[in-house]
Order: C-alpha cells, then structure tokens, then sequence
C-alpha cells in the first residue's frame, strides 16, 4: 500500500517519515555511497524543504519498505538544479503537466519480496503509485534521473522511459534523465508484470491529494 504525505503535512506522519530518511541513508549514503548530506543518521536535502509529495510504501503492520519524492518541475527539481550536465545544453524541463521523481528507494528487508518474473514487489508498486498519483493530478508525464541498473529494472517492469538529453557518466555509473509516461497502457503493464490488482493507494491518501 502508498502511502501519500504531501511535506507541508509530513508533521502527521513523523514515525514514518523518520523511517523514510532514515532509509534514504542507508541506501543512498552507506549501500551506494553518493555524496548525500546525512544528519544524525538521516539524509535530506535542499528538496524536502520546498514542501513535496512523498509515496510511502508500507506493509500490514505499517512498517515502511520503499519510498520516493515527488516534485514539480516548474519549481526547484533535481534534473534543472543538480544534473544540467544531463540535458547538454537543451532547456530544462518545466511544466505544470511534468513533475519530477527523485530517491526512489527500497528496503533491505523488502528487497528479496519478488514477482513471479522476479521483479521487486515494493519496486512495481511504488512505480504503480507514480502512474496513479500522475493521473490524479493530471500530469502526462514525470521527469527522472537514474543510473544503467535502474534503467534494466524500469525496462523489466515495463515502463522504459523516453530518454532525453545525453547518458553521461557521473561518478562511477552512466546516468539517464527520461521521461515516463503517465497512461492506462502504462500502469496496466506494471501491474501485470507485478500481479497487482487495483489501485495500490492508500483511499484516504488519494482523497486527499484529489481534494488538494
């Protein structure tokens, strides 16, 4: 189940979002090793001060497996202010019917919870909330970036993106900005490939973003 909590309301949601930054660390700071700012064990950014929309996936008991970030791409975003390198000069990506999708991440301890074709549950679902939450809010597409790895894991999970600007190398991973496509045909691939059925938001969560 996603769980959505927009960042002027993540007071509410304390537990899990002390969860969420404190997974954020541990994949992105201690497993991957990016230059990330962590704080007494969590990691945030210049971002999560301009109020986004966080998917929150959680078990029956609550407890957090994955998690991402949403923002608009005609505010502060990840691809115009920290990633130019990756448009090579074109404009940057801004508008009202594209948002951003930024520190997608998932659990240790959901990692190995696997589909029949082997794809992450809590992967298929957060990307499953993207499609959803996308079209609740009218948008066509959501804007990412993403290194070689992911790439094969949205390919197998059947929402490959339409690459835009130039793959450059950043780090020690080749890196993609892409954008993905917020449709039925979409989100139908995703939830097949998955063996999900049904909207994987939480009921209070999207009448709340709908009502917003």
């Amino acid at each position: 189940m996603i769980v959505l909590v927009q960042g002027a309301d993540k007071f509410r949601y304390n537990r899990l979002i002390t969860e969420m930054f404190r997974l954020r660390a541990s994949v992105f700071d201690e497993r991957l090793g990016w230059d990330v700012n962590v704080v007494e064990g969590m990691e945030m950014d210049q971002f999560d001060r301009v109020n986004p929309l966080y998917l929150l996936s959680v078990n029956d008991n609550g407890t957090l497996r994955g998690s991402l970030r949403l923002l608009p791409t005609t505010g502060p975003n990840m691809l115009r202010d920290v990633f130019p390198e990756l448009m090579d000069g074109s404009e940057p990506v801004c508008s009202p019917i594209i948002w951003e999708s930024t520190r997608f991440c998932v659990s240790s301890e959901a990692a190995s919870e696997r589909t029949a074709n082997r794809l992450n549950y809590t992967t298929a679902e957060l990307l499953a909330g993207i499609v959803e939450v996308g079209q609740l809010a009218g948008l066509d597409w959501v804007a990412s970036v993403y290194d070689a790895r992911m790439k094969r894991v949205l390919r197998n999970a059947g929402c490959p993106a339409v690459e835009i600007g130039t793959p450059t190398r950043i780090g020690k991973v080749m890196t993609y900005a892409g954008l993905f496509a917020i449709e039925d045909e979409m989100l139908g691939r995703i939830r097949e490939v998955a063996g999900i059925e049904g909207s994987v938001l939480e009921q209070n969560s999207a009448e709340m973003l709908m009502a917003a």
